[in-house]
């Protein structure tokens, strides 16, 4: 299964988000470390859910990579994200 598809599934179960975007952002760092031929390693997350209501901006993007499990992230380089409460 595609990993940006892996992403959609776990952050719409856990969060519940009334937006969700996850852009593959790759290509954008060919040759720049942590790429590879096989592509989906760079991804840029935008997530909008009211179950980010009442936490630090550390806690939110910790609770994102909890949701992803260590599992999916070590398959990938780096991710960003903007996260904002519904």
């Amino acid at each position: 299964m595609l990993i940006k598809k892996q992403i959609i599934e776990k952050l719409t179960l856990i969060f519940e988000p009334s937006y969700l975007e996850v852009e593959d952002q790759s290509e954008l760092h060919r040759g720049h470390a942590g790429w590879d031929e096989s592509g989906e390693t760079h991804f840029h997350i935008k997530i909008k859910s009211k179950h980010f209501l009442g936490m630090s901006r550390l806690k939110q993007h910790r609770s994102v990579y909890a949701a992803l499990t260590p599992k999916l992230v070590e398959k990938i380089h780096a991710i960003s994200m903007e996260i904002s409460i519904s």
